[in-house]
């Protein structure tokens, strides 16, 4: 039976202590899906060999693949990441757990940027607890004739002072702001978050593609849920899409939910990206994994009916409820795509972007054992975080 191997740039020694072997699955590596495979646990990380006294599990027929790692999400589990106590930011996160989502970074939504900053303190104590692994700003820096559910009297230009003051604020877990880089202040903006080792993602922008361009080559690098909240792709003016796609430099960001994107238009984007510049998101809000209700996304208020989230007053989408098992299934029932490629999408990309790949992201000695179990029918029936398990698939 084939074991990983391979582990490139770990961040400690191999682990020492017991082990425990999840053997006969269809394994998910790097290299590609080996059959009847095995991966070996070790305290908090994967193991190159398994010892003799090794506990055994079998999920022979199952698949194991890379814990999912979500780079935009504003809640769950009938939680708000914007607005929640601790109590409830816990609870959001281990909704998304349940679900594969193994690492999780926090989105906020518009709104006073005394708040934001405020926010911005409350979730680095998380991130570092090792709960969260950062802080996504969604807003308020985005373009009012692109605002999806933001809230347009709080929107303002991307002045550069008030970029550096979210960093600030977030000590050093501020991962990535969304921007809409055609506004004053814009490239700028730009600029200073690459110096600073934070992600620039163009979006919820009205940018032309020229536009786009510049901002691409002064240092942003997503593309915030791409094909919503911009422009659509013209034949005679392509806009940001074309732009975003055709650059190598680019990460885009799609919301594999059925309702967001119409599968051509994803695959539209693989065909040209290719599957190492995509990283599937939830963009969730409080509803994910909880139901459907009445909400709040910042100071907008939320209906979502049949799993579908709209502003009551406009009706525009507002985020998702989409959790990422659902977005692995549809990506590889719905979209054909290979569970390699899916992998790539909710796993290894995500993680590259992070600048967490020698850690997290796949499933190789050194890393942390971070994985999900997946019958046949791509359904969660085992989701381990760091050696300990959140979904433990010996209870059915």
């Amino acid at each position: 039976m084939a074991t990983p191997s391979g582990a490139r740039g770990t961040a400690r020694p191999a682990p020492t202590g017991p082990q425990t072997v999840l053997m006969g699955a269809h394994v998910a590596l790097p290299t590609g899906v080996i059959d009847n495979g095995q991966v070996v646990i070790e305290g908090d990380r994967i193991a190159a060999t398994a010892q003799e006294n090794a506990q055994v599990i079998d999920v022979t027929g199952h698949y194991l693949v890379p814990g999912f790692v979500d780079i935009h999400n504003h809640g769950g589990g009938g939680a708000s990441f914007t607005s929640g106590t601790v109590e409830d930011v816990l609870q959001g996160i281990d909704t998304h757990r349940r679900h594969g989502t193994t690492t999780l970074v926090t989105s906020t939504v518009t709104g006073d940027m005394d708040f934001l900053a405020q926010r911005a303190g409350f979730l680095s104590e998380l991130a570092e607890q090792g709960d969260i692994a950062g802080i996504h700003f969604e807003g308020p820096f985005i373009s009012p004739c692109r605002k999806g559910a933001h809230s347009e009297e709080l929107l303002r230009d991307p002045d550069p002072a008030e970029v550096r003051k979210l960093i600030d604020a977030a000590r050093g877990w501020a991962r990535m702001v969304t921007l809409a880089t055609e506004l004053p202040g814009g490239i700028d903006s730009v600029r200073l978050l690459a110096e600073h080792g934070v992600i620039a993602a163009i979006g919820h922008t009205d940018a032309t593609y020229e536009q786009t361009v510049e901002a691409i080559d002064a240092g942003a690098t997503v593309a915030t849920h791409l094909f919503n909240a911009m422009p659509a792709l013209g034949h005679r003016a392509p806009g940001p899409i074309a732009a975003l796609l055709e650059d190598d430099r680019i990460t885009v960001e799609l919301i594999n939910d059925g309702t967001h994107l119409h599968p051509a238009s994803l695959q539209l984007a693989f065909h040209h990206a290719g599957a190492d510049r995509v990283a599937f998101i939830t963009d969730a809000m409080d509803a994910a994994g909880f139901g459907d209700g009445r909400y709040m996304l910042g100071p907008l208020e939320v209906e979502v009916a049949d799993g579908v989230a709209r502003l009551v007053e406009g009706g525009s989408i507002a985020g998702s409820t989409l959790t990422l098992d659902r977005a692995f299934k549809r990506a590889v029932t719905v979209d054909r795509l290979s569970v390699e490629d899916a992998v790539k999408a909710l796993s290894a990309n995500p993680a590259r972007l992070l600048g967490m790949s020698d850690t997290i992201g796949s499933l190789e000695p050194g890393k942390y054992a971070d994985l999900v179990i997946l019958d046949a029918a791509y359904e969660v029936k085992g989701v381990m975080r760091r050696g300990h398990w959140v979904v433990d698939p010996r209870l059915g």
